[in-house]
């Protein structure tokens, strides 16, 4: 039996109906307040998305909200970012009262706006669900105090400063985010820790096993033994060190690269091969962009 494709959502007037609720009062964006939103026995529940952003603050369902390979639980309360097009699936709905909001916004929004080329940025819009943002209480209270803001000018006549307003309200939220990931990452320093103990280890063993015949090392690939997403990883190891995952890699390459250039006779070729690239002149690029040296002037001075 084929499998359904996963229903698409394309616009927030859509989300509304399905949701049982009166229509957006405007076209872009909406903020919904989980108390009014109840999930009816619709087959698309099962596996849908969205063809816009999500961000959502809720506390106090029983059901499970399913992302990815993992469920949002949100008894403690939780906030959450999604971007267009990932898919989610309600398992086990509840009529339990349910207490925060949902905003959810089109990318035209904020397309001629500075947050228009930004957005990509924020990589929290790409973690998976063990990621999630666990607010404080001081920190509830800033969101959900956006979050009526945000509604009660949604609610107001439009004018000429509207669309203004209401993408300044996003850039905020989206900014306290940010600040807010950052203090979950320097409150978990023992965990994050360890994760890159982890990841240093398995560069090593990386570079100097026969994995590198797939090729140079990923991000992804790191992400995946680590299970984590590859924004989290990144994001994570920034903020442990100072550098991203693709800088970290680049770093253990280089190590590896200078260690056989200072102890074995292979030829550049070889030793670009060995490292996983299959172009010898994209390791010497490499190489050179991360020591202001080409590998044989590397070499060289070991002789």
């Amino acid at each position: 039996m084929i499998k359904a494709a996963p229903y698409k959502i394309e616009s927030i007037s859509e989300l509304h109906r399905l949701f049982n609720l009166p229509k957006p009062v405007h076209p872009l964006i909406s903020v919904i307040d989980f108390e009014h939103l109840r999930f009816d026995s619709n087959e698309i529940w099962s596996s849908f998305y969205y063809d816009f952003y999500c961000v959502a603050i809720k506390k106090g369902a029983s059901g499970k909200f399913r992302y990815g390979q993992g469920d949002y639980d949100f008894d403690e309360g939780v906030m959450s970012f999604t971007k267009p097009g990932q898919i989610f699936s309600v398992t086990n709905p509840t009529d339990e009262p349910v207490s925060g909001y949902m905003m959810v916004f089109k990318s035209d929004l904020v397309r001629h706006y500075e947050l228009g080329k930004l957005i990509n940025n924020y990589g929290f819009f790409s973690y998976s669900t063990a990621e999630a943002l666990h607010l404080s209480e001081k920190e509830d209270n800033v969101i959900m105090s956006l979050m009526h803001q945000m509604q009660a000018e949604l609610k107001n006549n439009i004018d000429h400063y509207s669309q203004d307003l209401i993408v300044s309200y996003v850039d905020l939220l989206l900014n306290y985010a940010r600040r807010f990931h950052n203090r979950q990452f320097l409150t978990r320093g023992s965990v994050n820790n360890d994760i890159v103990a982890k990841m240093e280890k398995l560069m090593d063993a990386y570079l100097k096993s026969d994995a590198t015949l797939s090729g140079v090392p990923t991000v992804n690939f790191f992400a995946e033994k680590l299970n984590v997403s590859p924004n989290y990883l990144s994001d994570l190891l920034k903020n442990a060190t100072g550098r991203n995952a693709q800088t970290h890699i680049q770093e253990a390459i280089v190590e590896r690269a200078k260690e056989l250039l200072s102890t074995t006779n292979l030829s550049i070729k070889e030793i670009a091969y060995d490292l996983g690239f299959e172009y010898p002149q994209s390791f010497s690029t490499m190489f050179k962009k991360n020591t202001q040296q080409t590998p044989l002037q590397f070499r060289a001075a070991f002789n």
